[in-house]
């Protein structure tokens, strides 16, 4: 094909007509919406030189000349090739078209993976914005408390607990709430409303600039729709009494200038305990877009409320012994109750020469309050163990990024850098002993906490030919303040630290089907102001070090197959403490790992994929035998096949766990788990109807589980061993959706 086109350019020359190699400027828009779109892939096969539209849809491709031939390429559209004309701007009209794994074009980019799982995120439908993040290869959800809690995380040898190590947020507004009633880091997504995620956005490791506190493992950004190209109501129906309903309204007939749109959902069940979970959830969700000449401007707004009842985590010894059965409860009067409303506003300013200025403002308000009893009767053999743990927050964040482009040493260079801040004003973080959840028996702890965060980034990314260079730096500066209401004296605390960031990542991409890369950065996760403020700032902002060696191939047109080396090192862990159900900072660890994941497309129909990811985490600072870290998972597998027709898919995937260490010695296992789920749907005109299965075989499994010591009504003595809360046994579920 090169030397073909070099052909080619030598006949425009020897007719005497002009060849010229320079810079070509387009725009590329979605033919069904109008709507501009970004991340497309505008490749030059002549001499292997691409670009990528932005966030206005414009792209800028250098040395291009007459002959050269250029293919067009995103996820979910058709592609487009011609040959280069003498026009010097083109207006490109790219066709939605079913997803298809030639659709995805390796080229220098510090994330190929997410091209590659954007067409897994198209194929497989999900219920929930937690099963969402189960798109990250690797990365493993537990839900504990009655399904209105934030889930577990796991990644990378990681236990992230509800987000410790792990940035999470969508749209921009950020899901991770520092200084947290329940946990630090704590990431509640069950304000997102799944079939609004256009997509996501995820890296591991700390290799970048715009992404901050809690980037450790990773990072995971949600993207919502900016129109819709229908209206539709969805019904679902399951076992245990669950009803979920959705409805998604467009409400102006946009023409690609102006669009808005509004999406409710409600869920309702009781779950398999045999105490009811009395599980509610309420979302309501609106967004307007508009295009203002070269501008953007969107405007969106959300409201979710939740409440439900928990059995909580069981010893297996009531179990065992017959005590109670595995869906039964020790305290069933656990539970909770939790709101949030978040604002918008996202403006784009779109230059003539390519350049544009982005600026998000948000405000969130956020109210929490949960009910647990992780001990029994340890601590009070008289009124129980149960604990409140709430709070009331407001958070403000302002983030403004200005990209430029330019040409420097014969290759482009992008340029990345911005400047903002986050605010969280937290009023009555509490800590108290409770009795059936209406009687206060002790305030433990009672405070009102301020933590600021104002960051810089800049970031450049130099690309010639085959390489891309991607070098960064940000620096966070830290203010912690708390007014604790149980000291005798009115007294102001406050604390203030910074750090650097840097980062550096080498990409080279000897051709469209290979890619070869080295990841490096320093990232970092605060610590909770209580703590910081109690050890006088001793451990505020821990630093983690890492780098990734990897590779993306496609031996063939249908196939990739990702490989990647790691290593992480953390100056401070964070554990969980059971007694407490909160997490405590540890001591140094080291992570190493790797990461195996093979998509393939056996016809125009039938997809296939498994990701293998192992890790060996380590406590530096113990001696060996006791250097476990508690829960950190060491090998899992995810997977599955899809068809996808022309009015039937459906699909049948797989998760797998091995056993873990529960505590430092691994004297105690928390036990691992493969399940299987299944979906089917069928589209009939504006009618589609489904069907989906959780634990097809019914496996008895353990959704999460932690070593905890705890006394028993009647117990002499206290024990500690697995306290566990039992996944969902086979759970079917049927749907239907109407367009119109």
């Amino acid at each position: 094909m090169i030397v073909q086109n070099k052909i080619y350019s030598l006949f425009f020359y020897l007719l005497g007509l002009p060849v010229f190699s320079q810079t070509i400027t387009g725009n590329i828009k979605d033919a069904s919406s109008g709507e501009s779109v970004e991340f497309v892939t505008v490749y030059n096969l002549t001499n292997e030189v691409h670009s990528h539209s932005n966030v206005a849809g414009t792209f800028s491709l250098t040395n291009t000349a007459i002959g050269d031939s250029i293919f067009i390429s995103m996820v979910g559209y058709e592609r487009i090739q011609f040959v280069v004309s003498e026009e010097t701007n083109w207006n490109i009209i790219i066709q939605p078209a079913p997803v298809q794994l030639s659709q995805v074009t390796i080229t220098p980019d510090i994330n190929t993976l997410n091209k590659i799982k954007d067409v897994d995120l198209k194929l497989n439908p999900v219920n929930s914005s937690q099963q969402i993040l189960q798109k990250v290869p690797g990365l493993f959800i537990g839900q504990h408390a009655g399904g209105g809690k934030a889930e577990q995380i796991f990644l990378r040898g990681f236990d992230i607990d509800h987000g410790t190590d792990i940035q999470i947020s969508a749209d921009g507004i950020p899901v991770n709430m520092v200084s947290h009633a329940h946990g630090q880091g704590y990431a509640d997504l069950h304000f997102l409303i799944p079939e609004t995620v256009k997509g996501l956005d995820f890296g591991k490791g700390p290799y970048y600039a715009e992404k901050g506190n809690f980037t450790t493992a990773g990072y995971v950004d949600f993207s919502t729709y900016d129109r819709i190209s229908s209206s539709n109501v969805k019904v679902e129906a399951g076992n245990f009494n669950t009803l979920r309903t959705v409805s998604m309204i467009d409400l102006l007939d946009g023409d690609g200038t102006h669009d808005a749109y509004i999406a409710t959902e409600f869920i309702m069940s009781d779950g398999p305990f045999e105490s009811p979970q009395n599980f509610n959830r309420l979302n309501l969700f609106g967004k307007y877009n508009a295009q203002i000449g070269n501008d953007f401007l969107t405007i969106q707004a959300s409201t979710f409320q939740s409440k439900w009842d928990a059995s909580g985590q069981i010893p297996v010894r009531a179990v065992e012994s017959g005590q109670i059965g595995r869906f039964g409860a020790i305290d069933d009067t656990e539970g909770g109750e939790t709101t949030r409303q978040n604002f918008l506003i996202d403006y784009t300013s779109s230059f003539s020469n390519g350049n544009f200025m982005q600026t998000k403002a948000f405000v969130s308000k956020y109210d929490f309050e949960l009910y647990s009893n992780f001990t029994f009767f340890l601590d009070d053999p008289v009124n129980g163990d149960q604990i409140r743990q709430k709070e009331s927050r407001t958070i403000y964040g302002i983030q403004t990024s200005y990209n430029h482009g330019a040409r420097l040493l014969s290759g482009d260079l992008t340029i990345e850098s911005g400047i903002g801040f986050r605010y969280n004003d937290i009023n009555g973080v509490e800590l108290s002993r409770t009795r059936n959840r209406s009687e206060t028996l002790e305030r433990i702890a009672h405070a009102d906490v301020d933590e600021f965060n104002g960051f810089v980034f800049s970031g450049g990314t130099w690309e010639s030919g085959n390489w891309m260079v991607n070098a960064g730096l940000r620096i966070d500066q830290f203010r912690f303040e708390e007014v604790d209401f149980l000291s005798t004296n009115y007294e102001r605390k406050s604390f203030m630290q910074s750090i650097v960031s840097p980062k550096l990542n080498v990409i080279f991409s000897p051709s469209n089907r290979w890619q070869f890369y080295a990841k490096s950065g320093k990232g970092f996760h605060s610590n909770d102001t209580r703590v910081v403020l109690r050890e006088q700032g001793q451990n505020t902002l821990p630093a983690a070090w890492g780098y990734d060696l990897g590779t993306v191939y496609q031996p063939i047109k249908r196939l990739f197959i990702d490989v990647a080396y790691w290593e992480l090192y953390l100056e401070q862990e964070f554990v969980y403490v059971g007694d407490a159900g909160i997490v405590e900072p540890s001591g140094r660890t080291k992570r190493t790992g790797l990461d195996v994941g093979i998509n393939y497309q056996l016809t125009n129909e039938l997809f296939i994929n498994s990701n293998l990811n192992y890790a060996n985490p380590v406590a530096i600072d113990e001696p060996e035998g006791s250097d476990f870290i508690p829960l950190a998972p060491t090998l899992t597998s995810v997977g599955g096949l899809t068809y996808k027709g022309k009015n039937l898919s459906g699909g049948i995937r797989y998760r797998y766990i091995k056993d873990r260490a529960a505590n430092e010695d691994n004297s105690i296992t928390a036990k691992g788990y493969f399940l299987t789920d299944a979906n089917l749907a069928y589209d009939i005109s504006n009618w589609t109807f489904s069907l989906a299965v959780e634990n097809l075989f019914n496996v008895n499994w353990r959704e999460a589980q932690f070593e905890t010591e705890s006394r028993l009504a009647g117990e002499s003595e206290s024990i500690s061993e697995i306290h566990f809360t039992p996944g969902v046994p086979f759970f079917l579920k049927a749907g239907l959706i109407v367009k119109f």
